[in-house]
């Protein structure tokens, strides 16, 4: 009899918000980390978008990395920031013992492991890092006035201003 019944498509949000609260899981081992270190045998293996708006890693690990990245806080990390206001931790990790700091927003991440207690979350991948750039960014749009079309005339720069003066 319930086979029938069609399920009623909701209007409220539930996946975004089982996300966001689950993202709230890794904030809260993030900071614990910062805090007082890995307890034990725990370490993390945190996923996220490279190509993410707001993501800050340097330009040799986002050429080779280009669009994701699996980062392990376990032996060798320091610097484990989390900011909750603006939504992302950085940490300061090694590549080839080169150190460097990585910014991470935690709408970018895809997963988040513990393997020592067998704890894992997937996250859905964003499908346009850009296009959710641009809609964080509509709601602020809509109450700005358009602006007026640019004059589609051409226009003369002069170049003397950028030149380099000699003595």
């Amino acid at each position: 009899m319930t086979d029938d019944i069609a399920q009623a498509e909701s209007l409220l949000p539930y996946a975004r918000w089982t996300e966001e609260a689950l993202r709230v899981v890794v904030a809260d081992a993030l900071d614990y980390a910062a805090l007082h270190g890995l307890p034990g045998d725990h370490h993390f293996y945190l996923t996220f978008r490279t190509d993410f708006p707001g993501v800050m890693i340097p330009p040799h690990l986002k050429a080779r990395y280009p669009q994701e990245m699996t980062i392990v806080l376990q032996h060798r990390f320091w610097d484990l920031k989390v900011d909750r206001q603006a939504g992302l931790f950085s940490v300061g990790l090694s590549f080839g013992g080169v150190p460097s700091l990585l910014t991470v927003p935690f709408a970018s991440m895809t997963a988040f492991a513990d393997p020592h207690v067998k704890f894992g979350l997937r996250f859905h991948e964003p499908d346009d890092a850009p296009a959710l750039a641009e809609a964080e960014v509509a709601p602020e749009a809509e109450t700005t006035p358009p602006s007026p079309a640019p004059d589609s005339s051409p226009q003369v720069v002069s170049l003397d201003a950028f030149r380099r003066k000699r003595d």
